[in-house]
């Protein structure tokens, strides 16, 4: 309740200070040329070593505990793949799917929770996505055992199925600003070697301007230009939803684990799993620059709480005297 109070405040600033909320990040505050070059060029990147080795354990142990709660996609309704592609692997194999992590009491999800606003992370989104970039979908553990199928490819900026044009996870640069409609951060919790599987994507896919052909959607034509990076657990991929992606077959015999997360600019959103608030669980004993990051998609103007490049949470508000015209109007002082 202190959290979401000092939101409301008319001096937020003072008083997260006074909480000891506002803290500079220890890491730069924006990413390299080259960094955005490459994802410009390629519509992802790999994010090195994000992750320690204790931190992946602690993520694992908490997913171990909560393993009665997966859901495995074994209905051919709930399947993501074409039967007898080589995506689908034996066939019988599903996804397993786990949610909630965000929720979890005690320190069972301090490790997911770091991925709404680490500070390794904050420039990445600050740069993609823009200041008050919010969490959009969710949260998705998933895991996979040797055999289970993978993901056709979908996505893309022009629709890789329809060759429609689709605004809603669409990437684009303007006057060198790199903007994605919808974010990707996938924390890999396993390894993931040349040939295992998991995640695939089409490398610069997020510029094209045509349908891909459905050979290529189900894995089957033109498997040269599929790229499977190379990961080891702590890793972390970011891409866009506008890059045409998937994920292969599981062909390791360890389980395959990844914590995927989805991020919208602040104005935007996909899906509605926060639907005015997100869980209430989800917010107990959360910082507050985690926080800010469930905030529903409105304009950083109206007194939405952002992280700064300096890892400090602020709220811009507009001049009293038009919140006071506006609930005159509207009987709000939101528009």
């Amino acid at each position: 309740m202190l959290m979401r109070r000092a939101f409301r405040s008319k001096q937020p600033t003072r008083i997260l200070r006074s909480l000891g909320a506002l803290r500079a990040f220890a890491s730069k505050s924006w990413i390299c040329e080259d960094e955005r070059y490459l994802f410009d060029l390629n519509g992802f990147l790999v994010l090195r070593g994000v992750f320690s080795a204790d931190e992946v354990k602690q993520a694992n142990d908490a997913i171990d505990h909560h393993l009665k709660e997966i859901k495995e996609r074994q209905e051919p309704e709930l399947r993501n793949t074409r039967a007898k592609t080589p995506l689908s692997g034996d066939g019988v194999s599903g996804r397993k799917d786990l949610g909630g992590a965000l929720g979890w009491p005690g320190s069972h999800s301090d490790v997911f929770r770091r991925m709404l606003a680490d500070p390794k992370l904050v420039p990445y989104y600050h740069e993609l996505l823009g200041v008050g970039y919010r969490l959009d979908h969710h949260p998705l553990i998933i895991l996979q055992e040797k055999g289970s199928e993978g993901f056709c490819m979908h996505g893309g900026t022009i629709d890789c199925s329809s060759g429609k044009y689709n605004q809603h996870l669409a990437y684009g640069c303007h006057n060198g600003q790199l903007t994605t409609s919808l974010l990707g951060a996938s924390l890999q919790l396993s390894d993931h070697n040349d040939g295992d599987g998991g995640f695939m994507i089409v490398r610069g896919s997020h510029k094209s301007h045509f349908r891909m052909p459905q050979g290529m959607i189900d894995g089957e034509l033109y498997t040269e230009h599929i790229h499977q990076p190379v990961t080891k657990a702590g890793d972390v991929v970011i891409f866009s939803e506008g890059t045409v992606h998937g994920a292969k077959a599981w062909s390791a015999d360890h389980q395959r684990r990844i914590a995927l997360f989805r991020f919208a600019p602040c104005t935007m959103a996909y899906g509605r799993g926060y639907h005015e608030r997100w869980p209430a669980e989800f917010y107990e004993g959360m910082t507050v620059e985690q926080a800010a990051v469930l905030e529903p998609p409105y304009a950083t103007r109206l007194d939405r709480p952002v992280i700064t490049d300096k890892g400090e949470v602020e709220i811009k508000s507009r001049a009293a005297k038009k919140k006071k015209h506006d609930r005159q109007v509207f009987g709000t002082p939101y528009f």
